[in-house]
């Protein structure tokens, strides 16, 4: 996280705020005109099609007729650890001072944008959640986040004292290695191995994880389907022949989740529950239920039972709720 100040403003006004969602593939913006206030206004920009974030965010508000406000909270889909950001998989560059300056706004905090996610899970109404499997939520236990789209975004949240006060985490957990429990599997990793070397969680579990994963498979087999080379593709693919080497690529990248949540839930003590957010399994529906996915979050061994009480959940929601995540972020670092 990194704020930027205006330092010829001693208080910056806290209301109206700009908010953003930045992914890989796109820009989410929004407004929150007061506190409380729900989020609106908001718009869906292709990150391909501006030149910069600056750009992206200067149409927005161009679009939606809206003035410069007092300050302004965006999700980044990237490591935030400075005023320096080069974005993993869009190429922007930029620095959030110049930003901000560019912006004119007062304060602009800049965030990770599975940080940010993470601070909306206490306020997700029930209606924007399903459940996958059993379990129940553990009170003032901590919730893990994990989330597949154009990357891999992994987060979560750690009670802090017994006033429903959260501290959410900011980590790159999408980039551990990935590794196999079956030797099917393994080959697949190995195919993968031969293109990228190290193998990570997000070189399976994304959108584009999804194709490489499909492709890797083919040329496990007869080399054949390379014409399909987009996620949707794949899923179409899969929902269309249920023996289908894409229907097969869409189950081990469902057990690949599983496996990697299990293990955000163990590392955290997530007895909170696993909640699981990004692009590309909200639009999997029913199929995801029947997925590998539940089984293999729970194949951890000795600690099956454990997992066996956790819930997961898969976030449905109209607006990005990292939209209210940055919001709250600017609300916790409003007096710091």
């Amino acid at each position: 996280m990194f704020e930027s100040r205006d330092p010829a403003v001693a208080h910056a006004q806290a209301y109206p705020r700009l908010l953003g969602d930045i992914g890989g593939t796109n820009a989410r913006f929004g407004w929150q005109a007061l506190e409380d206030a729900p989020i609106t206004h908001v718009q869906v920009l292709p990150c391909a099609e501006h030149e910069s974030l600056l750009a992206a965010a200067q149409t927005y508000l161009n679009a939606q007729g809206l003035s410069a406000p007092p300050c302004a909270a965006f999700g980044i889909a990237n490591p935030v650890t400075g005023d320096q950001v080069a974005m993993t998989n869009h190429h922007w560059k930029f620095s959030v001072n110049a930003l901000r300056e560019g912006l004119s706004v007062s304060r602009f905090l800049l965030l990770n944008d599975f940080t940010a996610l993470a601070l909306s899970l206490t306020l997700l109404p029930d209606a924007q959640k399903r459940q996958v499997g059993s379990g129940t939520a553990a009170a003032d236990a901590a919730i893990g986040l994990i989330g597949p789209g154009t990357g891999l975004g992994v987060s979560g949240l750690f009670p802090v004292g017994y006033q429903n006060k959260w501290m959410p985490i900011a980590g790159e957990g999408g980039h551990v290695s990935l590794t196999a429990t079956t030797a099917h599997e393994f080959a697949a990793i190995q195919q993968l191995q031969k293109r990228y070397g190290h193998v990570s969680a997000e070189r399976v579990i994304s959108g584009a994880g999804l194709v490489d994963l499909y492709h890797a498979l083919c040329d496990l087999k007869d080399g054949q389907g390379r014409e399909i080379t987009t996620p949707a593709e794949v899923i179409e693919r899969a929902q269309e022949v249920a023996t289908s080497t894409a229907n097969e690529a869409l189950d081990m990248f469902c057990g690949f989740l599983g496996s990697v949540a299990g293990d955000l839930a163990l590392t955290l003590g997530a007895r909170g529950g696993i909640y699981i957010g990004g692009g590309i399994v909200p639009r999997l529906g029913e199929r995801f239920d029947a997925s590998p996915f539940r089984e293999r979050f729970e194949a951890k061994g000795r600690f099956k039972k454990y997992l066996q009480e956790v819930p997961t959940w898969v976030i449905h929601s109209p607006v990005s709720p990292a939209l209210q995540g940055a919001s709250q972020a600017l609300s916790l670092t409003q007096w710091q």
